[in-house]
This record gives structure tokens, C-alpha cells and sequence, in this order.
């Protein structure tokens, strides 16, 4: 076995040029989403100057992706995969033009901004789905952990990268100079999926609609294994979610410095990047149950600790831990939801993961504000840690399905 592979498992790279393909495109177009995140933002500000309307953009994403996203699941389970999201992905570069055209031409109009981002995460969240699917029609069983991680290495290095680039551009070159390299950056991850093969229903599908998605939370109640995995992701994010305490913490302990408030953010970043980068032993583990719940346990000893220490080497490495465990956690779950579920009903159940995903962190951070509300930051944050981790204990110790969950070798669909 290379270096290589005992810290970042490249198998699907080396094994798979059609997802080698998908990969390089999906995180070239990730770093340039980054680019157009900064610009909305700062063009947001810039129109308006208000946070009310800055929060405005959180809306005008989560709503449709929430929305779409299950909508985006139903016909996943009817339709030509590939098709569906090559469609969705032309219309998010549509999107991502016309958010440079009236940048460019200077429209300003913070309707038509708003209304734009809100038609491009309404495109995202209707591939996302279908997307998610891909590893497990593409690559034998034990790589399907070994994609997800990868897929997630090259989120987190874009995470990094794209802000900061954008910045750079914005002061060179204006907003619309991101969204025009965001749109440009489209035309890589149209690349990898116009050279996917067709991947059709493999039995009789459901016809797509509101008894479809409803089929599929049936189903993931009944697949007790599914459930759990879920289940551990609220646990994690919805009690123990510290974004919304850094400013207080960062105020009580350190004056309110802009730089350390910057590196809250950076260290979960940085410790989600190292665990990526050494994610080898994670994507072979053979029980991927067991190392999901050890990992959410310690997020919520991470966010713990995060709120008890003081010094700033001692904050910044509780959260480089926590975010170190976030990406096993994540990368053990996605496994478990792609393999314990038949691709008869894979796109509903990766809907479902998009929807708990999109507004698990936004409950856990609207929980952590009105706790630290009602009594201090410190508290929102270990009351929510231990809450995590009493939570992931007690789920560990019900769900036998769970813990005994194993990777099938030959989970390969022809």
C-alpha cells in the first residue's frame, strides 16, 4: 500500500476516470461557488448596508434547497441520474452568468440579486440528490468511503482557498469578475457529468410527487440503520453547533479581535482538512457505524472543551478537533446512507441527508444564541457538547444495527 493511500484513500481516483473526471470538476466549480459567496456578500453590503438584508441571502438559499432538495430526490428515483443533473447544472451556470451580467452592467438591484441566488440554489438543490449517488453506481462498495471522503477534502480545500481569491478579486476587479469565473468554473463540472455513462432507474421506479417523498421517509423509519445515521447528525449539529457562540466567546475572552474570531473558523476548517488528508483508515474501516458514532461523540467533547478553555491555543485546538471529527463523521454517515440503501430509493434518502445537512447547523445555531441568551456562551456551548454526547452514547447503546452496519466488498451495481 503507497503513502498515499494510508493517509488519503485515492483508489476511486486511480481506479474510476469517470469519477476522477466528476471530481476535478465538481471542485474546481466549488472553489468558484466560493469566489460567488464573497461577491454576493460584499455586493449585498454594498447595495444596502444593512445585516438585515445580508441575512436575506440565508433565506433566499435555505428555502429552496430545502424545497427542491426533496423534490430533487423524487425524480432522482425516476429518472436518468446523469440527465438530471447535467440539466440542473446548465441551469446553475445560467445563473451564475446572469448574476455577472448585472454586475457588470450595473443593474443593482437587490431583488434581482436575491432572486438570482435563490434560482441558483433552487438548480443546486435539485441535482444534489442524484449527485450524491454517483459514487455508489460508479465504484465497488469499499471505495464508496474513500469517494465521499475525497469529495469532502476538495469542499474543504475550496472553503479555504475561495474566500480568500475572491477577496483578492473583488478589490481588483470588482464582484462581477467572481461571478464570471464562478460561471466559468460550471464548465468543468458540466464536463464530468456529460462524461458520466446513463445511469437509468435499475428496476420500475416510483412516479415522482409528494407520494414518493413521503415512500422515502417511510422507508428510512423502517431501515432502523438509516435512522440512526440521521439521528446522530442531529444529535451533533442541532445541540452542539458553536457558530453562532464565537462572536461572545471571542468578545468575552479575547477584546472582540476580528483576527481570532477568524480563526474559529479557520481551525474547524484546518482540523477538517487534516482529517481528510489522513482519511485512509477511515474509509477502509468495516464498520463505518461504529466509527461515525465515536466521531460525533468527539465533536461534542471538542465543542465541550470549546467553551471551557481559555487560553487561545486551547480554544483554537478544540476546534481544529471538533472539525477533525466532523469530517470522519460525515464521511462514515455518507457511506452508511449510500450502501444501506437500495438505488431504488438512493435519491429520496440523499434528500433527506441534503435537507438535515442544510438546516441541521441553522436549528443548532439558533438553540446555541438562545441558550448563551439565557445564560452565557460557556454554557450553550458544554451544556450542548455533553447533550451530544450523552445523546450519541444512548443511541450507540439502542441501535445494534447501527454499530454491526458493515461495508459489503461487492456493493457494486452492474
Amino acid at each position: 500500500m503507497s503513502l498515499a493511500d494510508r493517509l488519503t484513500d485515492v483508489r476511486p481516483l486511480r481506479s474510476s476516470p469517470a469519477f476522477r473526471r466528476l471530481w476535478v470538476g465538481t471542485t474546481l466549480s466549488t472553489v468558484g461557488g466560493q469566489l460567488a459567496v464573497v461577491a454576493v456578500l460584499h455586493q449585498v453590503w454594498e447595495l444596502t448596508g444593512s445585516p438585515v438584508a445580508v441575512g436575506a441571502i440565508g433565506l433566499a438559499q435555505a428555502v429552496p434547497m430545502v424545497v427542491f432538495g426533496l423534490v430533487g430526490g423524487s425524480l432522482a428515483d425516476a429518472v436518468d441520474r446523469r440527465r438530471l443533473v447535467l440539466l440542473t447544472t446548465v441551469g446553475q451556470t445560467v445563473a451564475a452568468g446572469l448574476l455577472a451580467v448585472q454586475a457588470l452592467t450595473g443593474a443593482g438591484s437587490l431583488a434581482i440579486l436575491l432572486g438570482l441566488v435563490a434560482l441558483q440554489a433552487a438548480c443546486g438543490a435539485l441535482g444534489a440528490p442524484a449527485r450524491r449517488t454517483f459514487a455508489a453506481r460508479l465504484l465497488p462498495g469499499d471505495q464508496v468511503g474513500a469517494a465521499i471522503a475525497l469529495t469532502k477534502l476538495g469542499f474543504q480545500g475550496a472553503m479555504l482557498l475561495g474566500p480568500a481569491v475572491g477577496g483578492v478579486l473583488i478589490a481588483a476587479w470588482g464582484v462581477g469578475a467572481c461571478y464570471l469565473l464562478d460561471a466559468i468554473t460550471f464548465g468543468a463540472a458540466l464536463y464530468g457529468v456529460l462524461r458520466l455513462p446513463s445511469m437509468p432507474p435499475l428496476a420500475r421506479p416510483d412516479r415522482p410527487g409528494l407520494r414518493a417523498i413521503v415512500d422515502g421517509w417511510r422507508f428510512i423509519v423502517r431501515r432502523r440503520v438509516l435512522g440512526g445515521a440521521f439521528l446522530s447528525d442531529v444529535l451533533a449539529t442541532v445541540l452542539a453547533m458553536p457558530i453562532a457562540l464565537f462572536p461572545m466567546v471571542n468578545e468575552e475572552r479575547f477584546g472582540g479581535n476580528p483576527q481570532t474570531l477568524g480563526l474559529f473558523l479557520t481551525a474547524i476548517a484546518v482540523g477538517g482538512i487534516a482529517a481528510g488528508a489522513a482519511s485512509g483508515t477511515v474509509t477502509r474501516a468495516a464498520r463505518p457505524g461504529v466509527v461515525m458514532l465515536a466521531a460525533a461523540a468527539v465533536w461534542g467533547v471538542g465543542i465541550a472543551g470549546f467553551g471551557l478553555a481559555q487560553d487561545a491555543w486551547l480554544v483554537l485546538g478544540c476546534l481544529a478537533v471538533a472539525g477533525a471529527a466532523d469530517t470522519v463523521s460525515v464521511i462514515a454517515r455518507g457511506t452508511i446512507v449510500q450502501l444501506a440503501t437500495p438505488d431504488s430509493h438512493r435519491g429520496r434518502v440523499s434528500a433527506v441527508e441534503h435537507v438535515i445537512g442544510v438546516s441541521g447547523p441553522d436549528l443548532g445555531n439558533l438553540r446555541a444564541g438562545l441558550v448563551a441568551g439565557a445564560t452565557s456562551a460557556s454554557f450553550a456551548a458544554v451544556s450542548g457538547g455533553l447533550l451530544c454526547v450523552g445523546g450519541v452514547a444512548a443511541l450507540a447503546l439502542t441501535d445494534r444495527s447501527l454499530r454491526r452496519f458493515r461495508v459489503p466488498a461487492d456493493a457494486q451495481v452492474p
